[in-house]
């Protein structure tokens, strides 16, 4: 597929590039049509008035000084008339050739001379082309004797100028084309290059989501199997099965609840429900179940939690953040290892630190934890649970909020994962709720008090009267301060 959109994208960029020289060289050679054919009929305009017996006109350069220039080398216009090749005829009141005034750059026979005037007057217009004896183009004017005057000027020239011109804007086109081919094949490589990393991350992201699916799948199939077989049995006795079919389907829905997660924050479709909370309480209240989870693996937790620590933020997903740094360093602390949590407020921005004990995660794959599904260990062993898909959602919670999620390890100071998180995400101040805030209402309007009640409150709180004083006054309030008062 990418190699066929890459042809793709080489294509039409290659047709649009063909398409632009086209368009420039046709209007060069228009345009160059046209000049030649001016300069053809100028030069004919000036044959027209050209006397008989007068030297041929000549370009003069460095003429010495006192020499007198000869005929036709006082007029500007003889220079033109001396580049095209022109001559002209004069024909009495029978229609017969009276004089003939060649030019300085062409010769005529006879016979052809009396063929192009026949030509001449078998069309009966003043001005034109014949093809016979030769491709010319050709002026009539009659003079004030009565005699007419007819110019004729060699086509050829034209065409041949053109013909160069037409040969020069081919291999200029040519050669184009080919330095234009070779950027394209830069440029699709360079353009195609996100979508190839997308493409490439979607085709693992089912693998491995499907290889995640297919063990619990397999699992709870042998078990129903095994309760099938015996139809004769009670409840009871198929307990064993059930629990291990109960079992993997609780997994298989945690999975499918990660995937719907991370499925929804690249459709930019995640809920968010932004409220001011403690982080200090919230993290506490997460790190007391895992006193005991702790205390089985034989791993001591320590913490270290600055009180009074608020922000604004969306409390199920930080929940769920610090549940899953602190049960990823349980699990990786390793036997009579240490973990220790860190709340700290720097600035305005809240700093969360969960550290473990362990053996140190290869630095080559440092770059690849936050991946979904990725896991350190190659072997993809599913002993310590999970299925790899913690961090990157982690990642995802912490990015959501406007914060950054880092990683490091090393044997000496072991793994610490750290998630700094802006106290007010930006663009959240309208979406906070609070229930401290009394408005009396003034005017009536009940279309006005639903609109003002959404804007301020969400789905939370309630009014009872509204005035334009107070609408703005808690506009304000709302955008700087933490701790609104009641407005009696």
């Amino acid at each position: 597929m990418l190699k066929k959109l890459r042809r793709k994208f080489i294509l039409i960029n290659m047709m649009l590039v063909s398409l632009v020289l086209l368009i420039v060289f046709g209007a060069l050679l228009g345009s160059t049509s046209q000049r030649l054919r001016g300069q053809s009929v100028s030069a004919m305009r000036l044959a027209l008035k050209w006397a008989e017996g007068m030297a041929p006109p000549q370009i003069e350069i460095d003429l010495p000084e006192g020499e007198e220039p000869g005929a036709g080398r006082g007029n500007p216009d003889a220079r033109q008339l001396a580049m095209v090749p022109v001559f002209g005829v004069v024909l009495d009141e029978n229609g017969n050739i009276d004089s003939y005034a060649p030019g300085g750059n062409v010769q005529v026979s006879q016979e052809a001379l009396e063929q192009a005037v026949e030509e001449v007057q078998k069309q009966g217009v003043p001005e034109g082309t014949i093809t016979k004896p030769s491709h010319l183009r050709y002026l009539v004017e009659w003079d004030r004797d009565g005699k007419l005057r007819i110019a004729f000027a060699d086509m050829r020239w034209e065409r041949e100028n053109l013909m160069d011109l037409v040969v020069t804007s081919l291999l200029v086109g040519a050669g184009a084309l080919v330095c234009f081919f070779i950027v394209s094949l830069f440029l699709s490589s360079l353009a195609l290059r996100p979508v190839e990393q997308a493409w490439e991350q979607q085709r693992q992201f089912v693998a491995d989501a499907s290889h995640e699916l297919k063990t619990p799948l397999t699992v709870i199939l042998a078990n129903a199997g095994i309760v099938l077989s015996h139809p004769e049995d009670s409840v009871a006795q198929q307990k064993k099965w059930l629990t291990f079919i109960q079992e993997e389907a609780g997994r298989m829905k945690e999975l499918v609840e990660d995937l719907l997660f991370l499925a929804k924050n690249d459709a930019a479709r995640l809920p968010l429900v932004y409220a001011q909370l403690s982080m200090s309480d919230l993290t506490l209240g997460c790190l007391l179940p895992f006193e005991s989870v702790a205390f089985e693996a034989g791993v001591e937790l320590d913490s270290e939690i600055q009180p009074g620590i608020f922000l604004q933020g969306d409390e199920g997903q930080l929940r769920r953040l610090v549940m899953i740094l602190l049960d990823n360093a349980v699990k990786y602390a390793g036997e009579h290892g240490a973990v220790r949590l860190t709340l700290t407020r720097q600035q305005e921005r809240v700093r969360l630190m969960v550290h473990n004990t362990g053996e140190p995660i290869p630095p080559e794959h440092l770059p690849h934890l936050f991946e979904r599904f990725y896991r350190a260990d190659s072997a993809r062993s599913r002993d310590q649970g999970g299925y790899g898909l913690g961090l990157a959602i982690a990642r995802t919670i912490v990015e959501v909020h406007g914060g950054k999620l880092t990683g490091t390890s090393t044997r000496e100071q072991g793994t610490c994962f750290t998630a700094s998180l802006p106290q007010r995400p930006r663009g959240s101040a309208w979406g906070q709720t609070s229930k401290d805030i009394q408005i009396v209402y003034f005017q009536t309007g009940i279309e006005r008090k639903r609109l003002c009640t959404g804007l301020l409150f969400g789905t939370e709180g309630s009014v009872r009267g509204f005035s334009h004083i107070l609408k703005g006054f808690l506009r304000f309030r709302l955008s700087f301060s933490k701790d609104l008062p009641a407005i009696l």
